[in-house]
């Protein structure tokens, strides 16, 4: 776990509402269409899918989904530009499958409670693999939470 100063980044997503128990099936669909959106335009993906979670309803999260691009994109349909955000930010990377990422989420509001600082309002992760082609005690997740200034 650490504070970093991390870039903001350029991004093509979709934001929704969705419940929790529908996020991987409606995760497979919105990064399935905005790789379809990129690839369109010959563009390539600039990292890992992101999910940038506004809240923390599990009946009704509002998500958004996508990848970080190199360059402004015109969205189309769902698809939009956006950015994650940059800035301090503390961060870690959560081993394991993404039902246990709770424990991962505490432990690091309990680091940023001890350093003296506050989180912004939401959060966002970026899957550094995928659950299709990775067992669940191998999938990583990295966490970021921005750091109020």
């Amino acid at each position: 776990m650490e504070i970093r100063n991390v870039d903001e980044q350029r991004t093509a997503a979709v934001r929704l509402t969705t419940p929790v128990e529908k996020l991987p099936e409606v995760m497979g669909e919105v990064y399935g269409e905005v790789a379809g959106f990129l690839a369109r335009r010959g563009l390539e993906f600039a990292g890992p899918p992101f999910a940038l979670y506004y809240n923390m309803d599990m009946a009704a999260l509002d998500v958004e989904m996508g990848f970080p691009v190199t360059i402004d994109v015109e969205g189309e349909g769902r698809v939009f530009a956006g950015s994650l955000p940059g800035g301090p930010t503390a961060c870690t990377v959560h081993i394991g499958p993404y039902s246990e990422l709770e424990r991962t989420y505490t432990a690091l509001m309990e680091y940023v409670q001890g350093q003296g600082l506050e989180v912004q309002g939401w959060t966002y992760e970026t899957y550094l693999n995928s659950p299709e082609d990775t067992p669940p005690e191998k999938l990583r997740t990295e966490i970021f939470y921005p750091i109020k200034s």
